[in-house]
């Protein structure tokens, strides 16, 4: 899939409003930075690790336009639009924080997509740093508004997921800051989701009783009956066949997740003698 492409499927699936509007200034700025790659791919048949090409990977765009490729390619471009409100929650743009971004784009679409995914975010700060010029708070309601559409074009589970790597961006560098929490809460409430979701999905890797609990979004006082039900609720809403259309490294992603849930319930389930 060329650049034009991609962030054609984009501005197709989103229509107009904020997102359109941040992909028209990214668009503009990668044909004036890479125009030279615009013939080139994002994981061209034999060169990409993607799900969609006989090797992993978008071929050149000759096929027909598939449905399940626009809506990828939408969710991986709202992932950037906030993960670059995440990244810069605390004033400054961590090493650590863009590697994993620049990890995700490389295990699905090669080289050229982290070229042109850090391309993105860079090109994102630059707009922050120039709508807060005139009034501090702008790029803030922007996000607001993108969480907004997001939860008008993207599924439920979808936006779970996305939230899920917004967790992990800003646990990439081993300490989630209070403003990077606030950050992810404020993202999540434009999205449809809660705060109790958040910390759900910081607390997925912790191994402690306590962080159980709050993993499966209940509190430790909850009956067994309770505990029961929070998991079955957790097991429905987190399944990893819910987000598979979106292609084989989200849907790996979310299977872990789906096991660190299953690891936090066994946990909890040990502790009360439950079976």
């Amino acid at each position: 899939m060329n650049l034009g492409k991609w962030i054609g499927g984009i501005i197709g699936f989103m229509a107009l409003g904020p997102l359109g509007a941040l992909a028209g200034i990214v668009l503009g700025s990668l044909f004036d930075n890479i125009s030279d790659l615009s013939d080139q791919t994002f994981g061209k048949e034999g060169q990409g690790n993607g799900p969609y090409g006989q090797t992993g990977g978008y071929d050149t765009g000759r096929r027909p336009y598939n449905p399940y490729e626009g809506q990828r390619d939408s969710f991986l471009f709202s992932l950037l639009v906030m993960a670059s409100y995440i990244i810069k929650a605390d004033g400054r743009v961590m090493h650590s924080e863009m590697e994993f971004v620049r990890q995700f784009l490389r295990n699905n679409f090669g080289e050229i997509a982290v070229q042109q995914g850090e391309t993105i975010l860079l090109r994102l700060f630059d707009e922050r740093k120039r709508m807060e010029m005139s009034d501090p708070n702008a790029f803030r309601r922007t996000i607001y508004d993108c969480g907004r559409q997001i939860a008008a074009n993207l599924s439920y589970e979808e936006r779970l997921q996305m939230l899920a790597f917004l967790a992990q961006i800003a646990k990439a560098d081993g300490h989630v800051c209070p403003e990077e929490i606030d950050a992810l809460k404020e993202v999540a409430q434009a999205m449809g989701m809660t705060a109790a979701e958040v910390e759900s999905l910081l607390n997925l890797k912790s191994d402690s009783l306590e962080d159980a609990y709050k993993v499966l979004e209940i509190d430790p006082s909850a009956t067994d009956d309770e505990v029961r039900a929070a998991y079955r609720r957790m097991a429905l809403k987190h399944h990893p066949d819910k987000v598979a259309s979106l292609g084989e490294d989200i849907l790996k992603a979310a299977n872990e997740k789906f096991q660190r849930i299953n690891e936090a319930k066994e946990r909890i389930f040990k502790a009360r003698g439950m079976k």
